[in-house]
């Protein structure tokens, strides 16, 4: 099956808000946790791989969109921008840099922003006009 550019789109904004959601949801699940347990330092180990889903679903969105997209501008915003989100969430993990909360949040609306975007302003008319890798 073909993956189209408004697809592939539609995958990153979702990917992009269910990530969001991630991030905003980790705070009251922890109020839950140590409310229910005495041991609260732990994550639940399949919490911090839904981060990690995240990133994998929209890494393929942000390759099928640059893929196919006709604005030259829209690749590398939708790469740096993807990149970034894989730094913040890399950095979350390991904490090298102190960031606030806010920047993954920003970084990840920013690349829903660029998708939803690319999704209404980018598309082919025919396919003539995408540049089409391998």
């Amino acid at each position: 099956m073909k993956l189209t550019l408004s697809k592939s789109d539609n995958i990153g904004i979702l990917a992009s808000t269910l990530c969001m959601l991630h991030c905003i949801a980790t705070p009251f699940l922890f109020i839950v946790q140590t409310c229910s347990t005495s041991c609260c330092n732990a994550t639940p180990t399949w919490w911090q791989w839904i981060d990690y889903i995240f990133l994998t679903i929209s890494f393929f969105a942000v390759y099928h969109s640059t893929k196919n997209t006709s604005n030259t501008i829209i690749k590398p915003a939708l790469w740096v921008n993807w990149l970034a989100l894989f730094i913040v969430i890399l950095n979350e993990k390991t904490q090298l840099i102190n960031l606030h909360e806010t920047i993954k949040y920003i970084v990840a609306l920013l690349l829903m922003g660029l998708h939803l975007y690319n999704q209404k302003y980018c598309q082919c008319k025919n396919d003539k006009c995408c540049t089409k890798h391998g």
